[in-house]
């Protein structure tokens, strides 16, 4: 008797269950409520048993529907992460002051997943707190030798920029230095024991997942890009300074950060067509690397492959590369600059965003960079004599027609095709 009274509770909870909720899973409803039946032996009913049978019938094509979708909608295979750049300048339009609120503000209304700070200002790292937005810190090159030479000085600039906000505010990785090699030669001695230091001082915090590295110019470090199966790193400091690098990067499960402008490589060589620069597909934009038989397209991949050629070269072929700069200037320096200009700009940019998404990778990586960040957000100013880079004008507005973020097209297909899945089974019941 209590046994039948508790089967009776058990299937109108089951009852319940299957109106509430008639809308998803239901064939595991009627799943639980068949084995239930079939574990107390009890005999099922003609109808349950007709029932559950279709259930089990739809979960099928269910089943079948959701594999023709995925063969249907190509799965976008790219892990490669697209930031900006950003810098603090004074203001913006004479009297608007560019607020940290203001710029986090923006970046996640144009919905870029990355920003790297090339001026680590605490108050800007505080405005990306809960937003998601992961955040690349850098360290100025003057600081790197005070860093080197006193581990406490180190452990006081991770308690000013990275432990008080830290992981509200989603840092993923310090650069100690930019560019040091080309900018300031007396201070590429002491990156090492800088990066050391502070890798050091964030493990004394229990802080692991903040990686440490330093960003190299490409033109500073690889001489000859073509081909890139032959790329080396530039003597000495290759032996001197990269390598041992190298193997610190390795031994922390860091990233090798590489400034790269095609643009600058395109002006340095007249052989280098203005297509192959900026990704057109064109039936002779093309070079092959005659070495491996590789063909690459874009001047871009090839870059990417000289770096990647070069830490082989060292034993280190499989560290993650990370792109801390690249892009295309609107406007140059002079006259001279015939090819920066806006048309150029927008052509190079939505064919990375493009190249990048589509999940290719380069040649000798298909899985590509893990990131990428545009050189960047905001012009610094408007007067003649600079190259222009922003993605924005000073009055934080866009430059550009194209959306910087794909807006989740993929997903969104995606979700599209799996309710008219559903709406196609509704149909048929």
């Amino acid at each position: 008797m209590f046994k039948k009274l508790r089967l009776r509770k058990t299937l109108v909870k089951t009852s319940a269950l299957e109106d509430t909720c008639s809308h998803i899973n239901v064939s595991n409803v009627y799943s639980i409520k068949y084995r239930l039946l079939r574990f107390l032996s009890l005999p099922l009913s003609l109808q349950e048993s007709k029932r559950v049978k279709k259930m089990h019938s739809i979960a099928f094509y269910l089943l079948l529907l959701i594999s023709f979708t995925a063969i249907a909608i190509p799965p976008t295979t790219s892990a490669t992460t697209i930031g900006v750049t950003y810098s603090t300048p004074a203001s913006i339009s004479g009297s608007v002051m560019l607020s940290p609120d203001r710029i986090a503000a923006k970046v996640v209304s144009m919905k870029i997943p990355a920003v790297r700070l090339l001026d680590s200002n605490p108050a800007m790292i505080r405005a990306f707190a809960y937003t998601n937005v992961s955040l690349f810190l850098s360290i100025p090159n003057p600081l790197v030798p005070l860093l080197a030479s006193n581990r406490s000085l180190a452990m006081r600039w991770v308690y000013r920029h990275v432990l008080p906000f830290y992981p509200r505010t989603k840092i993923s990785i310090i650069s100690v230095g930019n560019d040091a090699i080309s900018y300031s030669p007396d201070v590429s001695p002491f990156l090492l024991r800088a990066m050391q230091n502070v890798h050091l001082s964030l493990t004394d915090l229990r802080i692991y997942k903040i990686s440490v590295s330093t960003t190299f110019s490409f033109f500073n470090i690889v001489p000859t890009a073509f081909p890139p199966s032959s790329a080396q790193f530039q003597q000495p400091n290759g032996e001197v300074i990269i390598r041992p690098i190298l193997q610190f990067l390795e031994r922390t499960n860091s990233s090798f950060l590489i400034n790269l402008f095609p643009y600058n490589m395109y002006r340095s060589s007249f052989s280098i067509p203005i297509g192959f620069a900026l990704f057109e597909e064109f039936p002779f934009n093309f070079r092959d690397d005659l070495t491996t038989g590789v063909r690459y397209r874009n001047l871009f991949d090839m870059m990417v492959d000289a770096v990647i050629s070069s830490m082989a070269v060292m034993g280190h072929e499989n560290l993650p590369v990370i792109v801390a700069e690249t892009g295309w200037p609107s406007s140059g320096i002079d006259s001279s600059e015939v090819d920066a200009t806006l048309l150029y700009s927008e052509m190079f940019l939505k064919a990375l965003l493009a190249h990048l998404r589509s999940g290719s990778g380069t040649p000798l990586r298909k899985e590509g960079v893990s990131e990428v960040y545009i050189f960047e957000l905001v012009e610094k100013d408007a007067k003649q004599g600079i190259r222009n880079w922003g993605l924005l004008h000073h009055n934080m507005t866009n430059k550009y027609s194209f959306e910087f973020s794909d807006g989740g097209k993929a997903r969104r297909l995606l979700l599209i095709g799996f309710f008219l899945e559903l709406v196609m089974l509704c149909l048929l019941m």
